[in-house]
C-alpha cells in the first residue's frame, strides 16, 4: 500500500477509534438516566445490567457510528490540512479525490458492514433488549425493609417494623399475611421483636418472632360477614417461626418470542414480506368496502322516479301509509342508515390501522439502508469541511460535527414524524435528511476539490 494511503488511514482511524466509543458511552449514559428508576432497588445482578447496556449500545449504533465518522473525517482532514500534509500531496499532483480514495474504499466497506448490521445484528439486539428491559421493569424490588414503612415486595405479604437495630434485630413487627385471597382469609401477626435470615439456598425468608399475638380470620362457609359468630381466632406465642417463599423476588426472564413479530426485530427480507402482506390486506379491505357499499345500498327507481306525484310534501306511496307505518318506515330507514355508516367507519378504521402498520414496517425497512448511506454522506461532508477549514484538534471539528449532525438528526426526526402522521410517504419522509444533505455534501466536495477558501476558513484561519 502506498505511503499516502497509510497516512490517510492512520489519520482517520485514530480519531474514529476514540470518537465511536465515546459516542456510545454518552448515549448509553442517556439510556441509563432514562431507565434508572426501573433499575434502582431491585437487586439486579451486575451481569444483567451489563447485558442491558450491551444490547442498548447495539441499538444506538445508528446514531453513534454516523456521528463518529463525521467527527473523525473532520479531524483527520483538518489535521492534515493544518500540518500542510494535504497541501504537500496536492502539490505533488494528487487531486483531492485520489488522496481520499483509500478512505472512500474504507467507507464503502463500513457502509456494507452497517447494512449487514442493520439487517441482521440490529433486529436480534432489539429483541434481546426489549425482552431484558421488560423482564427488568417487571422485576419486584429487592428485599429491603425500612423502619416505619410497609414493605409489599413479597407477594401476599405486607411487613412493617418500627425499629431496625445494627445486629439485624427488628422491634415492633407487624405482618399482614394475604396468601389465601380466594378464601377470604387473612392473618395479622404482631410481635415485640424478631430477626430475619435466609436459608442456605436463599429460597425462603425465615422470620423468628418473639412475644407476639396472631389474629387469623375464621372462615365460616355460607355465612355473611356480619352474622359470623367467630370472626377470627386470637393466639399468643412466645416464639414463632414464619417461613416466606422468596421465589417471587427471583429475576424471571421473559420469553423472547413475545417481541419477535415487532417490526423493529425484523430483517430486511422479513420486513419486505410483512409490507407486501399488509399491502394485500389493505387492498382487500378496500375491495370489501366497495362491495359492502354496493350490496348495502340500492336505488329504487319505481319509488323515487316513477312515482312523482306528491301530496303534502310526501310521495304518493308514502302518503298512503298510516302514521304508525310511516313512523316505523322512517325509524327503520334511520337505523339502516346508521348501521351502514358504522360499517363504513369500521372498515375505514381497519384500513387506516393496517396502513399505519404498513408504514411502520416501511419506516424500519428504509432505516436499515439509511444507516449505510448516512455513513458515506457524512464522511464526504466531514472530509470536505476538514479540508476547507484547515483546523485539527478536538475544538472546532467537534463544534462543526455537532452542528451538522444535529441538523441531520432533526430533519430525520421531522421526516419520520411526518410519515407517522400520514403527511409524507415512507420513502420521502425517511430519506428527507439524506435528500437535504446530499446536495450540501456535493457542493462542499466540489469546492474542496477545486481548493477554494470557504467563509469558515477565512473566519478561523490564523493570521
Amino acid at each position: 500500500m502506498r505511503k499516502t494511503s497509510h497516512i490517510m488511514l492512520r489519520a482517520f482511524l485514530k480519531p474514529l477509534a476514540i470518537t465511536f466509543p465515546v459516542a456510545l458511552f454518552v448515549l448509553d449514559m442517556q439510556f441509563l438516566w432514562v431507565y434508572a428508576d426501573d433499575f434502582i432497588g431491585k437487586g439486579l445482578e451486575t451481569l444483567v445490567i451489563l447485558k442491558l447496556i450491551w444490547f442498548a449500545s447495539a441499538r444506538i449504533v445508528n446514531l453513534a457510528l454516523p456521528m463518529a465518522i463525521l467527527v473523525a473525517s473532520i479531524m483527520a482532514l483538518g489535521n492534515l490540512s493544518e500540518k500542510n500534509e494535504l497541501t504537500a500531496m496536492q502539490s505533488a499532483g494528487m487531486p483531492l479525490m485520489k488522496i481520499l480514495r483509500p478512505l472512500i474504499i474504507l467507507m464503502l466497506f463500513v457502509s456494507t458492514g452497517a447494512l449487514w448490521f442493520s439487517s441482521s445484528a440490529w433486529p436480534t439486539a432489539n429483541a434481546k433488549f426489549r425482552t431484558l428491559l421488560y423482564s427488568v421493569t417487571k422485576q419486584r424490588p429487592a428485599l429491603n425493609i425500612r423502619p416505619g414503612v410497609f414493605y409489599t415486595g413479597i407477594e401476599g405479604f405486607a411487613i412493617r417494623v418500627e425499629e431496625k437495630e445494627s445486629d439485624g434485630t427488628l422491634n415492633n413487627i407487624l405482618i399482614h399475611d394475604h396468601r389465601n385471597p380466594e378464601r377470604g382469609a387473612s392473618r395479622v401477626i404482631k410481635a415485640e421483636s424478631g430477626k430475619m435470615t435466609n436459608d442456605t439456598a436463599r429460597v425462603e425468608l425465615i422470620i423468628e418472632l418473639h412475644n407476639g399475638v396472631s389474629y387469623e380470620d375464621q372462615t365460616e362457609p355460607n355465612v355473611r360477614r356480619k352474622e359470623r359468630l367467630h370472626p377470627h381466632i386470637i393466639s399468643s406465642f412466645e416464639h414463632q417461626t414464619l417461613r416466606i417463599d422468596l421465589r417471587s423476588l427471583d429475576f424471571d426472564m421473559a420469553d423472547e418470542g413475545l417481541f419477535r413479530n415487532s417490526y423493529e426485530m425484523m430483517s430486511i427480507p422479513k420486513l419486505e414480506d410483512a409490507i407486501d402482506s399488509l399491502k394485500a390486506h389493505v387492498e382487500k379491505e378496500r375491495m370489501n368496502l366497495i362491495e359492502y357499499g354496493r350490496n348495502g345500498m340500492s336505488l329504487f327507481h319505481d319509488s323515487l322516479f316513477a312515482d312523482v306525484t306528491f301530496d303534502a310534501g310526501f310521495p304518493k306511496w308514502l302518503h298512503s301509509l298510516s302514521r304508525v307505518e310511516r313512523n316505523s318506515a322512517f325509524s327503520n330507514a334511520r337505523d339502516m342508515s346508521n348501521n351502514q355508516v358504522r360499517g363504513i367507519d369500521n372498515s375505514l378504521e381497519k384500513i387506516e390501522g393496517k396502513s399505519l402498520r404498513r408504514d411502520r414496517h416501511a419506516i424500519e425497512w428504509h432505516r436499515k439502508f439509511i444507516l449505510a448511506v448516512s455513513c458515506l454522506v457524512l464522511f464526504f461532508v466531514g472530509a470536505s469541511l476538514g479540508a476547507l477549514v484547515k483546523k485539527g484538534g478536538i475544538g472546532l471539528p467537534i463544534v462543526l460535527a455537532l452542528m451538522v449532525f444535529i441538523l441531520y438528526y432533526i430533519i430525520s426526526i421531522v421526516g419520520e414524524q411526518m410519515v407517522k402522521s400520514g403527511t409524507f410517504s415512507p420513502m420521502l419522509g425517511m430519506w428527507l435528511s439524506t435528500i437535504v444533505l446530499v446536495p450540501g455534501a456535493a457542493i462542499l466536495t466540489a469546492y474542496a476539490v477545486r481548493g477554494g477558501r470557504s467563509f469558515l476558513n477565512k473566519k478561523f484561519s490564523i493570521n
